[in-house]
Parts: structure tokens; C-alpha cells; sequence
């Protein structure tokens, strides 16, 4: 196998967002953990690998890198939105509604909003 280089980690990032565009998540992931190996502190390339997992249905591990990327960057909207999502259908409804409404404060985006049901009348 060739040295990996910050190049072909780049090469790898950038392959990655194709792939789990290209509806081959598992692939993504595949990429992105030599990346991290050799970046851990790599917020992006956790985010893309969260989201891969997500694709993936690997849920527990799609979890476990939103919680990450939160830890480093709590104000990021997305982050929050997508751990929302990943608690739904994990059937925990109230952790995913406060991350919807962290999402919703943070970016009022017309998708976190909406997620983040504001209007209900009866919850805190």
C-alpha cells in the first residue's frame, strides 16, 4: 500500500463526499478512517464520517461522531440536526427534540424549525 500522504487525504476527503453522495456510504466510511487515523482532530472529516454512518444505518456509531463533533464544535447547527435525526429513529423522541431545537436556535433553517416543533403547546 502506498504512503499516505496529506494529499491523499485530501484525494480520500474529497472521494469520500462522492461516494456517500453516490449512495455508497460504506465506502465513505472505508476512506475517511485512514483520514481520521492520521487527522483525528479533523472535525470535517468526522462530520462526513457521521453522516456516512448514518447513511449506513450504522446508527450507534453515526451517534457516537455527531456526540464527538458536538464536543468540538457545540454551535454547529447541522451537528445537532443530524443527532436529532439519528435519535428518531432510534425511537428516543425527547433527546431528539432537544437537538432539533439546539439545531433550530443556533440556524433557523425552515427543515430545523419545522423539526423543532416550537408551537406544541405543553412541552418545556
Amino acid at each position: 500500500m502506498a504512503e499516505s500522504t496529506p494529499e491523499t487525504h485530501v484525494i480520500d476527503f474529497r472521494t469520500a463526499e462522492h461516494l456517500l453522495a453516490a449512495k455508497d456510504p460504506r465506502g465513505a466510511v472505508k476512506l475517511l478512517d485512514s483520514v481520521i487515523a492520521a487527522h483525528p482532530e479533523n472535525t470535517a472529516a468526522r462530520l462526513l464520517r457521521a453522516r456516512a454512518f448514518f447513511a449506513a444505518a450504522q446508527l450507534r456509531s453515526a451517534e457516537l461522531e455527531f456526540q464527538l463533533v458536538l464536543e468540538r464544535e457545540p454551535d454547529n447547527a447541522f451537528a445537532h440536526f443530524a443527532l436529532a435525526r439519528t435519535y428518531e429513529r432510534t425511537a428516543r423522541p425527547d433527546q431528539a427534540l432537544r437537538h432539533f431545537r439546539l439545531a433550530a436556535a443556533l440556524e433557523p433553517k425552515p427543515e430545523y424549525l419545522e423539526a423543532a416543533r416550537f408551537d406544541t403547546a405543553g412541552d418545556a
